[in-house]
């Protein structure tokens, strides 16, 4: 009796694919729905994640369904951004420089998501905000605690946020804590920049480096690489700001922020930020 081959010993036959024998057609039990272990939702965990959007007001405000989901959704780009951005900073801290340009590659193109997303944003107009606006009081985009880490991991460490934010939970004040601590996208350029055996302990010697290296490219052409791929994400986080201080002052003015803050004011106290100055100052030099 001659034995039936297997799916998975079919020569040419890839795990996952099909093959015919006669009138039976041999299918992998690695893939589709038979083996039941993961479905796209349990992998997913949609039941958790789309049952997040709580609303508070009641009757329910049509709008109140986007701004929860565009700021959750914010929130899981921040986690990504994040993952990123630590592997950046301890890929140039081990000198697999051509891994931390690729992942701030990856960085600056999230980033240009989260501008675009704020388009969808205003299609909420402000009458329709302010039917639960007031509801949000006193929970504000300000205590975002991964926006902050996102700003400390890249290097616009400013302790007194600690002081100044209200609403954190015991693990975020302790993230935050961390941040400050820990090595940022700024402090794995500055190694790598010493590691090529350029002078780095100081602020004007390591402008005098980079400067050095912006007019020798051929020589240190991965360097500069990395520099403008930095410049990158600092300019995508400018962008971003200056086009959300714009969507706040067209969605309530001058109004103060639910979190007590000045509103658009503060917002444009921000828009000066760079995560890298010495990279743009550069430019004055060449």
């Amino acid at each position: 009796m001659t034995k039936e081959p297997s799916a998975d010993s079919v020569v040419g036959c890839p795990v996952g694919a099909s093959s015919d024998f006669g009138d039976e057609t041999v299918t992998s039990h690695h893939f589709g729905e038979e083996g039941a272990k993961l479905t796209y939702g349990s992998y997913l965990r949609l039941e958790q994640l789309l049952s997040a959007q709580v609303l508070e007001s009641d009757p329910p405000a049509h709008d109140e369904l986007l701004f929860i989901t565009i700021h959750q959704v914010y929130e899981l780009w921040f986690k990504q951004l994040l993952h990123e951005v630590d592997a950046a900073t301890e890929a140039m801290f081990g000198g697999r420089l051509w891994w931390a340009k690729h992942l701030l590659k990856r960085v600056a193109t999230i980033e240009d998501v989260l501008i675009q997303q704020i388009a969808v944003l205003e299609t909420m107009t402000p009458q329709d905000f302010l039917v639960f606006r007031e509801l949000l009081s006193p929970a504000s985009g300000f205590q975002s605690a991964q926006f902050r880490e996102l700003e400390f991991a890249s290097g616009a460490k400013d302790p007194t946020y600690l002081k100044r934010f209200r609403g954190l939970t015991e693990a975020e004040q302790k993230r935050l804590a961390a941040r400050l601590e820990a090595p940022s996208l700024w402090d794995g350029f500055v190694h790598a920049v010493a590691a090529t055996g350029l002078p780095a302990s100081s602020e004007d010697e390591l402008r005098d480096s980079l400067v050095k290296v912006a007019r020798d490219r051929d020589g240190y052409g991965e360097l500069w690489e990395l520099s403008e791929a930095l410049l990158d994400h600092d300019e995508a986080a400018a962008l971003w700001r200056a086009r959300h201080v714009t969507m706040v002052e067209r969605q309530i003015g001058t109004k103060s922020g639910t979190g007590g803050s000045t509103g658009a004011p503060y917002l444009r106290s921000r828009l000066g930020l760079h995560y890298f100055p010495l990279l743009w100052e550069l430019r004055s030099f060449l």
